[in-house]
């Protein structure tokens, strides 16, 4: 039995709701948050600047205690090793308060809560981070589900926006992780579907 928020605003046509148009350019600087976050149970302040030298996936999704961010959250938070291993880390970010937040790690999976988080589920209460990243829906007062791959030089790389009734995949996100890092070190690009020992390419105009 499913349990949790109902999101409003699907399937209404394309775009009736006013989108905030992101600040963040791909090949630019991502922009700049912070916020308070719960992190292992407990509330700490967290910023953009502390993944400095570190490869960021960083994703929204619409509301705590509702039914397809759950599926994805704990699908990053139970992989997070396998993005640690290649010195990425993963932040999840909602218009939720810290106190929801918690309240949603501390109810039982079976109970449509998170249980123990693994990564950091970020607070943007004032809409403020949502609105700056361009995934803050205006009329229903949360985002979509936006996400985004910051480099270890704090470059926005990567931007993927679904609508609000699908997930999206840890497996994808972590090819493209590992293709940008691949790119990053040795100068070659990366065909479609490349995966790490797939053929690259030495010399291209993209």
């Amino acid at each position: 039995m499913c349990r949790g928020r109902r999101l409003t605003g699907v399937r209404q046509g394309p775009w009736f709701q006013k989108w905030r148009t992101s600040s963040g350019k791909l090949s630019k600087p991502a922009p700049y948050w912070e916020g308070t976050a719960v992190i292992n149970g407990e509330f700490k302040e967290l910023k953009l600047t502390d993944y400095e030298g570190k490869y960021l996936v960083f994703f929204f999704y619409p509301l705590d205690f509702t039914f397809v961010c759950p599926t994805e959250i704990i699908a990053f938070s139970d992989r997070i090793e396998e993005f640690r291993a290649i010195n990425t880390e993963v932040v999840a970010c909602s218009v939720d308060s810290k106190f929801t937040h918690l309240a949603w790690i501390n109810t039982p999976r079976k109970q449509g809560g998170l249980g123990p988080m693994k990564i950091p589920l970020l607070s943007d209460l004032t809409h403020q981070i949502s609105k700056d990243y361009g995934v803050y829906l205006e009329d229903q007062g949360h985002t979509l589900r936006g996400l985004f791959i910051i480099d270890n030089k704090r470059i926005l790389r990567q931007i993927t926006m679904n609508d609000l009734p699908v997930g999206r995949s840890v497996d994808e996100t972590l090819r493209l992780v590992q293709a940008f890092q691949y790119t990053d070190k040795h100068g070659e690009v990366c065909p479609a579907g490349w995966k790490p020992g797939s053929e690259t390419v030495s010399h291209c105009l993209y």
